[in-house]
Formats: C-alpha cells, structure tokens, sequence
C-alpha cells in the first residue's frame, strides 16, 4: 500500500526546482497530494512543502532526492507523514496551555507523541490531574542550582528522544546554553502582543496603559529573550470595563489557542525558518 510523505525544503532560488523535486518523486512512483511553495525576493531563498503518496521506502525516496538536494544546496527533510512526533512540555503553575494541548492531543487534532512533562514545580502544584500514563518530572530550580536544572532537561530531551520542546507557560527563562542546544526545536507562548509589555503581569502592565487591544504570541526559542522567530499571534478587543483578571482571563484563551495552532503546525512541518522570520504553510 502506498506511504504519504511530506518533503519541506528551502535553498537559494533558481529555475527548474519545482520540475525537479516534482520529477524525482515521479520516478520512485509517487503521486503529489499536496503542495505549497514560497520565492523571497528579499532573501533569494525558495521554500516548498509536499505531501505525497508513494510505494518506495523511505530509504530509496532520501537517496532518490539527495543528489537533487546536493545540486541545489538544499536544507530538506523527508518524514512519512503519519509518523507524530515526539515532545517534551515544560511547564510551571499556570498549566491552562498545558489542558489545553492535552485534550488537543488526545481528541486526535495534534498527532503528537508526548513523551514527557516537566515542571518546576510538584504534579500536586497543576490543576491538570488526568497526565494519564505520560512520565512525570519534578525539576525544581534556584538561582544556585539552575545549571543543574537545565542539565536535567538536555538529558530528558536526549532519552526521551524529543524532537520539540514546548515551553507551555514554563515561567523560567531559558540560558543562552539551553537556548543554543533547543535552537530550531523549542516553541514558546508570550503572554502579550509582542513586542509590548515583556516581564512580570503584562495583563496588568496593559491594564495600566488602557490597552484596547490584548494578544499572545508563540514565537521559537533564542537567546535573544522573547525576540525569536514568530510562528502565530492573535489579538482580541478589550475596554475600560474589563478588570485585570478579565484581562488574564481572556489572555489565557488567547494563549491556549495561538500555542496549540503553532504547535500543530510545526508538527506537521508547516513552519520553515528564514532567518528572523518563519514560512508558515498554516493549514
């Protein structure tokens, strides 16, 4: 029976990709389901994204595209598209995101696999109780200890296997180190319309302004502190009747919805990088 499989690439623009990738997947029997293609004049760079159906392995399709791949100076992957992949949920106290990617997860709408949660604080400190039978890990930080920590979560990331790391309201600010070794993999949710109101209580912080206007933002994960590359922002009309805790209240429907669409399509390898930006192929 035939395999579907998704190809995302992006290399330097020139004549002839789309022929040539559409023809390598001719030759190994393939049928295209799905494509979506980007050209960034500012950048020169092409981007495409193709679902397919073919009977060939995964090993003979990758040695069919590299010399392909090679010719063009491509950054590819090749993954069968029914193959979810692993994660890894960091998390502190404020699990409503975490619920959130949860019932995602289990009502079939994320196909993820999600191999662990962490948190710096005990299962006993969530509201979410149903974790089912995904391992649980208490990795309390302080300020001595936080290399540590962080040690920690490279070894959980490198035995679970993860392929992305969510940080689902993880409250902790990540080290340059942890940061670098995530690069490309790590997906976070800022609790405001970036770039406004960064720090502590930014619902208050707008509050304060007379903010008409609150959002989220799930960007990835650099060094740079909430300045990485955005995947997806979504905004929702407030007004000077709205207290602070309708502002939260608000803020975390916002922030559910706008990680969990990131989230899916990154998993389904809707999201390239390109450079300070993303490519979404959003769905």
């Amino acid at each position: 029976m035939p395999q579907t499989y998704t190809l995302i690439l992006n290399c330097p623009d020139r004549p002839g990709i789309v022929h040539h990738v559409s023809g390598a997947i001719f030759e190994t029997g393939g049928n295209i389901l799905e494509s979506r293609q980007f050209d960034d004049r500012e950048t020169g760079r092409f981007f495409l994204r193709v679902m397919f159906e073919s009977e060939s392995d995964l090993e003979t399709l990758s040695a069919t595209i590299a010399p392909l791949a090679q010719d063009y100076a491509m950054d590819w992957t090749l993954v069968p598209a029914d193959r979810p992949m692993r994660v890894l949920i960091l998390v502190s106290k404020f699990d409503h995101c975490l619920g959130y990617l949860l019932y995602k997860q289990r009502i079939g709408e994320l196909p993820m696999e999600i191999v662990a949660i962490a948190s710096n604080h005990p299962a006993a400190a969530l509201t979410v109780s149903q974790l089912g039978d995904i391992p649980f890990h208490h990795l309390p930080i302080t300020k001595d200890s936080k290399p540590q920590q962080e040690a920690r979560i490279k070894a959980l990331v490198d035995e679970s296997g993860a392929e992305l790391v969510i940080l689902a309201r993880y409250m902790q600010i990540l080290s340059d180190d942890l940061a670098a070794f995530l690069s490309g993999r790590c997906i976070n949710i800022h609790h405001s319309f970036l770039p406004s109101f960064k720090g502590a209580k930014p619902y208050h912080q707008a509050h304060a302004r007379g903010v008409k206007m609150i959002g989220a933002t799930a960007h990835y994960v650099t060094a740079d502190l909430d300045e990485g590359p955005i995947i997806h922002q979504a905004v929702e009309a407030v007004s000077h009747e709205d207290s602070p805790d309708d502002l939260v209240r608000k803020g975390r429907e916002i922030e559910s919805r706008v990680l969990g669409r990131a989230v899916g399509w990154h998993i389904t390898r809707r999201v390239m990088a390109n450079g300070a930006r993303t490519v979404v192929f959003g769905n």
